[in-house]
């Protein structure tokens, strides 16, 4: 049964949606930790703003390599911790490290027994006077950490660590999650999300807050509601014993003061067809606020119902102040891969900026029961381009343009939430990738300005009939791989490669090792069972079975309500592998949420060969996000193919410096001072852009020590 909704053009009080509040919360002292240091993902209060005033608009284009730091081979994502002089991080391994901060000199580094290849993006770190902890995911493991050592904390779990498979259902060994971004410390707890399969099965997301001295589970709120719980109603009945996902993959941000933990959530599996989860599909796709102390729900709202593009917020919310009528009001913000942002009063979830329930194409595939409505802010305005239109195509070349019309022209496009359909491509604009990505906005708190990076370029996606009949490896590859490598194995390079000719590049164990340990954006399939991973690696390397094969999948054969799958994702790019829609490509933008209104927005990124040729500042698929300071500087790398690390007048927007990484910045940079020298430091890899270098490490900038500015 799907819940009820209000269909008025302006929704007030929508955040609360059909459930009722649990109640009011006892406020609680923030712990303040010292200016200098970046002690949380996000920094001191997770909204990436240092109140470091050393580096200015004036004196930021003497930056200079402090130090560098090697981390191996593979993606490097990871926004990292300083603390008391040591900076904390990953290798690509997920092997847990520690620097002297002023120098990039290792004190140490923690193998802790199982590689990790999933995105790690930062660590927690908690501390009660002469006690403190380091908490880091590893694979389905949260491990604390002695942080003068490395050493694991042999009383905190199962002799250190806690497996967070476990206490989700009844299939625990089967379920997959993992810890890409980091946990949050609330008082003396850590409360964890985690990733999981965005096909079946995938694990049914829950929040869940351990104690940071014992381990011990001290609460769980199942985001898949159970029987009596607030969402029940908004799925199929007993789903909560079969679905999967609406897990909160991007983490979360605690308001202390407040004792509020939001909690932004994903899609629900699968993906793009929800034929068997009719509903709205409570709390996926969610902002939920909780009792930090409890896990009780406080306020949610949806940002869209019943998914079926994969629209889940990509990043954790934002805290700041924003100014109403002479007011000051404490206020979460949340960006979202459509480019919006949603603005609400943190402890009531009353939007700040009206929500318009708008009507949206229903879906006429069979068996799907799409909403009929989604909502939409009415300001601040779309951080991105919402729908490809001829005009919008480019105009590189006259040849790219007339391929691009010609593709453009059998595209399904109705806009904004147009559903997929079988036998066409459908227009996702912008693409899966946002918008928003898992980077996050950057605010100045107090002034109540948001800083927000965003990808411009269209993709596409598409349904296909599941074969009645499916022949045996082939059917393992359509039910777990075609939904990120494509029907035809051909992927979208580099997000997600390419499988055509793999047996001449790995062997079958390589493959099956990454099939149960995951890489990078691919999460582990623990429960394809080892006959049907066999058969999936000879349809992989033999390229199919031979024809008489019809041997039954066992547990890897499609649910019967799965009668569509997803084709693949699709980038719309022309013959050169550029963009097929005109740039910008990559923005960069500061909103004042106050009011609403833009202060500035400019290109981020370009492509070097198109530079030289002329056109500059088209700007470029971006992963990872800014940070921004009391000094007035915003820096931010994220670009993919330029490899640049910028700089910019936070008041403008105007380019103040740039420097070209090793590798591409595709992480969150941090900033902090020692010895009255202020760092920053980014991650940087090349699995992103498999054409360049290859390699990953941390690159440290600051004034040059004969600096005034250091004297002074």
């Amino acid at each position: 049964m799907q819940s009820a909704r209000y269909f008025t053009a302006v929704l007030v009080g929508f955040a609360m949606a059909s459930c009722t509040s649990d109640g009011e919360r006892e406020s609680s002292n923030a712990s303040v930790s010292p200016i200098q240091d970046w002690p949380a993902y996000g920094g001191n209060r997770a909204d990436r703003f240092s109140p470091l005033t050393q580096l200015t608009p004036k004196n930021v284009a003497e930056l200079v390599e402090a130090w560098r730091f090697d981390a191996g081979i593979g993606g490097l994502q990871t926004s990292p911790l300083v603390v008391d002089r040591t900076l904390y991080g990953y290798t690509t391994t997920q092997a847990v490290f520690a620097l002297d901060a002023s120098t990039g000199r290792s004190l140490w580094t923690s193998n802790l027994g199982t590689e990790g290849h999933q995105p790690a993006r930062g660590l927690s770190y908690w501390r009660d006077g002469a006690h403190e902890r380091l908490f880091a995911g590893v694979a389905h493991e949260l491990w604390a950490l002695d942080p003068r050592t490395g050493t694991p904390i042999r009383d905190f779990g199962d002799n250190g660590k806690i497996d967070l498979r476990r206490g989700l259902n009844e299939e625990d060994a089967s379920n997959v999650t993992y810890l890409t971004s980091p946990g949050v410390i609330y008082r003396d707890l850590i409360i964890v999300g985690f990733r999981t399969s965005e096909t079946r099965p995938g694990a049914p997301g829950a929040m869940r807050a351990y104690d940071v001295r014992t381990g011990a589970m001290r609460w769980i709120f199942h985001l898949i509601p159970r029987p009596g719980e607030c969402g029940y109603d908004t799925w199929p009945a007993d789903a909560w014993k079969t679905a999967g996902g609406a897990n909160a993959w991007a983490g979360l941000v605690v308001d202390e003061a407040n004792g509020i933990a939001f909690v932004p959530t994903g899609s629900a599996v699968d993906d793009f067809y929800g034929a068997d989860r009719t509903g709205d599909n409570l709390f996926a796709n969610s902002l939920v606020a909780l009792d930090a102390r409890t896990g009780k729900r406080l306020w949610h709202f949806q940002g869209v119902h019943h998914d079926i593009w994969d629209r889940d917020f990509p990043s954790p919310p934002v805290l700041l102040t924003v100014e109403r009528d002479g007011r000051r009001i404490d206020a979460v913000a949340q960006t979202s891969k459509q480019g919006y942002v949603f603005v609400f009063e943190r402890r009531t979830g009353r939007p700040l900026f009206p929500i318009e329930e708008r009507a949206v194409p229903i879906s006429d595939t069979p068996g799907e029961r799409s909403a009929p409505t989604q909502p939409v802010p009415l300001a601040p305005a779309p951080f991105a381009r919402q729908r490809l239109t001829a005009d919008l195509l480019t105009t590189r070349t006259p040849q790219a343009h007339a391929a691009a019309l010609e593709a453009f022209s059998k595209f399904h496009n109705e806009g904004p939430f147009t559903p997929l359909k079988a036998g066409v491509q459908t227009v996702v604009f912008p693409g899966f990738d946002g918008g928003a990505e898992w980077g996050g906005p950057a605010v100045d708190p107090q002034r109540g300005i948001l800083y927000v990076n965003s990808n411009d370029i269209a993709w596409t996606g598409g349904l296909r009939k599941t074969d009645e009949a499916l022949v045996a490896g082939a059917g393992v590859y359509q039910s777990h791989c075609a939904v990120c490598h494509g029907i035809d194995r051909k992927g979208s390079p580099p997000e997600f490669p390419s499988l055509i000719g793999i047996g001449a590049r790995m062997s079958g164990q390589e493959i099956l090792a990454v099939l149960y340990q995951g890489r990078g954006r691919m999460p582990p399939f623990p429960s394809i069972s080892t006959d049907a991973a066999t058969m999936l690696v000879g349809y992989l390397i033999d390229k199919g079975p031979s024809k008489g094969d019809k041997e039954e999948l066992g547990n890897s054969q499609p649910s019967p309500s799965a009668r569509y799958r997803f084709t693949g994702y699709k980038k719309f790019l022309d013959a050169d592998g550029y963009p097929a829609v005109a740039p910008p490509w990559g923005t960069l933008s500061a909103i004042d949420l106050n009011d609403g209104h833009y202060l500035w927005k400019i290109p981020l990124g370009e492509y070097p060969t198109l530079a030289a040729q002329g056109l500059r500042d088209t700007g470029s698929e971006n992963y990872g996000g800014p940070i921004v300071t009391a000094g007035g500087v915003l820096f931010i790398g994220a670009t993919i193919n330029d490899r640049k690390f910028r700089a910019f007048d936070a008041a403008t927007g105007a380019r103040l410096w740039e420097t070209t990484l090793p590798f591409a910045g595709n992480a969150t940079p941090v900033t902090y001072m020692i010895d009255g020298r202020q760092y920053v430091v980014i991650a940087a890899s090349g699995a992103r852009d498999r054409a360049g270098p290859q390699g990953s490490a941390y690159v440290a900038f600051a004034l040059p020590l004969h600096s005034e500015k250091l004297q002074d």
